[in-house]
This record gives structure tokens, sequence and C-alpha cells, in this order.
């Protein structure tokens, strides 16, 4: 099938201004996904992805991802290797999401 096609003909609803929902974004329970694209919002059906099967690389990377959170959780709910990566990041940055990145870096 063809993308363009399944895209035309799976999505429910456009809204340019809407205040219903206006600060909607994501899933409601497993039927409707509501996205934003710039200035519009597009309501359509929940994806069906029992029939996608990852690839190896997917498994791959998956699976480091996770051990990267399982990382950046010790560290974060460690109150002295928090302390040491405060120390190590710029202002705005977040000691989690600066685990995750230092793991995937580093693997």
């Amino acid at each position: 099938m063809d993308y363009w096609y399944f895209i035309k003909n799976t999505t429910m609803a456009k809204s340019g201004n809407s205040l219903l929902l206006h600060d909607v974004r994501g899933q409601i329970g497993k039927q409707i996904v509501v996205k934003k694209y710039g200035r519009k919002t597009v309501i359509s059906a929940y994806p069906d992805m029992s029939n996608v099967k990852p690839s190896k690389l997917q498994k791959i990377k998956r699976k480091s991802f996770a051990m990267a959170v399982a990382y950046a959780k010790a560290i974060n709910n460690d109150p002295v290797k928090k302390a040491l990566y405060k120390k190590k990041i710029k202002k705005g940055q977040r000691v989690f999401n600066y685990a995750i990145k230092e793991y995937l870096k580093n693997s």
C-alpha cells in the first residue's frame, strides 16, 4: 500500500483553530491519536503495530536504550552521583538526559 494513500485515508479529522484541542497531543486510550503539524491539529486512528516486526538492529538499539535508561535512573536515585553529574552539565540540562546521552555515546 502506498504511504500517502494510507495517510490520506486514515486521518479522521483536521482542525485549524480548536479551543477544545488547543493543547491536546498524544493518544487517547488506544483508539485516537491527536497530532500537531504546525498550526493544524490532526486526529487519526491509533496505529495497529501488531504485524510490525522490528529488525535486528532495532532490537539492539532498543536494548541499548533500555540499558541507558537503567543507568540514568541509577545515577538519578543516588544523591552522591547525581551531585557529581550536576557539576558536569550545562545550565538547563537535566542529569537524567545527560546520563543517557553519555551512556549511549560511550557504549
